[in-house]
């Protein structure tokens, strides 16, 4: 979410502005993995198994994702609220931060603009805001002639995301 201070990152919180990820949305190639790890891609927008939008509110995130054991795994401890949060991986694009003390004497760092390498589901975000959940696709997939099968019968879903690794 936009305008929203993280937790302390050693020092100093952080804050994402509006429009800090329209470039990385048109450009990155871009990976959902699980907590970070390279090991468990759920997604890529190259392969347009992930789907990135910017809007007022923040960053939004949309997967497929395979049909794998951990992907399987994962949607079950979605579906039970184990893992409810978001967190993206980045770099910061030249001239793409502001460093600032807040009115309570807090050093604020404000993310202008990112580029992106990973948005994951994780157990522990940067930020407490984001969320995550499965949503359920059956009542459209039931309306098409030929619906897929497997796990693609979910997708990540989530609403707003923002929180760093």
């Amino acid at each position: 979410m936009f305008n929203q201070l993280s937790e302390d990152l050693g020092g100093f919180r952080e804050q994402i502005a509006p429009g800090a990820f329209a470039d990385a949305v048109k450009t990155d190639d871009v990976r959902a993995l699980f907590n970070h790890d390279s090991n468990f891609i759920l997604g890529r927008t190259v392969a347009k198994t992930l789907r990135l939008s910017e809007d007022a509110r923040g960053l939004a995130v949309e997967i497929d994702p395979p049909d794998t054991q951990f992907a399987r795994d994962l949607m079950v401890s979605m579906e039970r609220g184990d893992v409810t949060q978001m967190s993206f991986g980045f770099s910061v694009r030249p001239g793409g931060q502001d460093w600032a003390k807040d009115d309570e004497g807090r050093t604020i760092r404000t993310l202008k603009k990112l580029r992106l390498f990973d948005v994951s589901p994780v157990v522990f975000p940067a930020y407490p805001q984001t969320d995550i959940a499965v949503r359920e696709l059956r009542s459209w997939q039931a309306s098409q002639t030929t619906p897929p099968a497997g796990p693609s019968n979910m997708t990540i879903a989530r609403s707003r995301m923002a929180s760093v690794a």
